[in-house]
């Protein structure tokens, strides 16, 4: 694999700490896309929210509305996840779906697969630019729109499992799994939009836990660790 869109969660910006940001975990996170980038990777970067809001927070309000804050928070995510990135020595840029220059630019699938050849990271917020669609699903479609050859996603699980192994002692833990078998078995680890849209348009999905950057790594280079989803 050479391109790959990289989907964090919010969650993994703050460390599962009560900040919306630890600092020097995302400046790690940094350090180590710029390990995968000197390494031969194409990145983009897609990021969740839920650090900072997620749409189903405001359940008084008009759905349309709690999610377009969402996509708000991305874009800050974003700037945020530059800024490291820029500090670790790595080229990047933010591009938005929804206009906000000078913040961000213009999402355009041509610039974005222009700066990946570049050597850039490429960081797309704002989603879709959508209400009720997943940043899970968002990264697969942008995934397929720049022509990455799978999709990363660091979750706050480290595999996924038959059944939530909170709940469940014995739930097993899957290393390989098929996406219509993730959609069969109604697993909740990934958006099942997301999980559809890969099946159908055969990408990959690579889930792993961040519990350390450097897991980053580990994964882009095909170590054991988390779950695979084949699109077959």
């Amino acid at each position: 694999m050479k391109r790959v869109l990289l989907k964090l969660s919010g969650e993994a910006l703050s460390n599962n700490k009560n900040d919306i940001y630890d600092g020097e975990f995302v400046d790690g996170v940094a350090r180590a896309i710029k390990e995968a980038v000197e390494g031969g990777f194409e990145i983009a970067l897609v990021c969740g929210a839920g650090n900072i809001w997620r749409g189903r927070q405001g359940e008084e309000m008009d759905r349309t509305d709690a999610d377009r804050m969402g996509m708000l928070a991305t874009v800050i995510n974003s700037i945020y996840l530059k800024d490291a990135l820029i500090r670790a020595g790595v080229d990047s840029v933010v591009m938005s779906t929804v206009s906000m220059y000078p913040m961000a630019l213009d999402y355009s699938s041509d610039m974005a697969k222009k700066y990946l050849g570049e050597g850039k990271v490429v960081i797309l917020g704002c989603g879709l630019g959508i209400p009720f669609i997943s940043t899970d699903t968002a990264g697969a479609v942008r995934a397929k729109e720049i022509d990455a050859d799978a999709v990363f996603m660091a979750k706050n699980v480290d595999y996924i499992y038959t059944d939530d192994p909170r709940k469940n002692k014995d739930a097993v833990k899957l290393e390989r799994i098929k996406a219509s078998e993730v959609l069969k078995m109604n697993l909740k680890a990934i958006d099942a939009t997301a999980t559809a849209f890969c099946m159908a348009n055969g990408m990959p999905i690579h889930i792993f836990g961040l519990k350390n950057p450097s897991d980053i790594t580990k994964a882009l280079k095909g170590e054991s660790l988390g779950t695979i989803i084949s699109a077959e």
